[in-house]
């Protein structure tokens, strides 16, 4: 049996041999023949040669040049980690930190996607200030009508009178950053430097991102609790309480429109 069926295959692939042969030698009517050939008429690819020259400064004007390309790929190069500190992105991503874990949930949603809404929830707060700074210093920049030092204040100018908008209320952390700069009490924003101003309001940010985060966590704590004592009196005490009291946090904030009215309170935070 077997040596039948191995004959049937051989012939069978001799008859698909001889097929594909005929049909090589055998062209169809009409056709042309190829070449694999390349065609000498086109050109070959010219590669450009890249040089890289170090010279030494010949005045000191070209020290100052190259110290300020230097200081401003640095800038570009910390770019997202200073406007993610100078905006309310801070104060968002944290307050969504904590009301992903004041819902005992563990990887929905994912940080990605809180990260996502901290960042557009931010570029909606912060255009105006943006819109400004692009209208005041990039764009001139850009015409040349101003120099780069002259852009750099245009463009801060807005930056810092959001900040200090948002610590208006509370100076402590620029009362404390200037005593320990030992520089004078100062009587306006114009007194206060910029390095003085940055660590202030991110110190503020965060004191306020805790703050908000301490309030969102007590209704949840007390439905814990209430979940933790009905178990412990019917004697469940091997069950975790937090796998049974998630559900009803959820249904709860889902009830109040939980994400409405966290985002409404942020804004309003923020927007005074």
């Amino acid at each position: 049996m077997k040596k039948n069926v191995s004959k049937v295959f051989f012939i069978a692939f001799l008859l698909i041999f001889n097929l594909f042969t005929l049909s090589a030698q055998n062209f169809p009517q009409g056709s042309t023949s190829g070449t694999t050939q390349m065609n000498s008429n086109v050109p070959s690819p010219t590669i450009p040669n890249v040089s890289i020259e170090i010279t030494q400064p010949e005045s000191g004007e070209e020290v100052a040049f190259s110290i300020r390309v230097l200081l401003l790929l640095t800038i570009l190069t910390l770019a997202p980690s200073i406007l993610i500190l100078v905006t309310c992105f801070l104060r968002f991503s944290i307050v969504l930190d904590f009301i992903k874990r004041a819902l005992s949930l563990q990887q929905v949603p994912p940080t990605a996607v809180l990260n996502g809404i901290a960042l557009f929830m931010t570029l909606f707060v912060m255009w105006p200030t943006f819109s400004t700074m692009y209208e005041k210093s990039f764009k001139p920049l850009s015409q040349g009508e101003i120099g780069i030092e002259q852009a750099y204040e245009q463009a801060e100018t807005p930056l810092r009178m959001f900040m200090y908008s948002q610590m208006s209320e509370d100076t402590s952390y620029i009362k404390m950053f200037m005593s320990m700069a030992k520089l004078e009490k100062p009587n306006t924003l114009k007194d206060v430097p910029t390095y003085i101003l940055v660590p202030s309001y991110i110190l503020h940010e965060l004191t306020v991102a805790f703050k908000i985060g301490v309030l969102l966590y007590i209704p949840f704590i007390i439905i814990d609790m209430i979940v933790a004592s009905i178990l412990m009196s019917m004697g469940m005490m091997m069950l975790p309480p937090v796998q049974i009291s998630m559900p009803f946090k959820l249904i709860l904030f889902v009830l109040i429109d939980g994400w409405g009215l966290l985002t409404q309170q942020l804004f309003i935070s923020v927007i005074k």
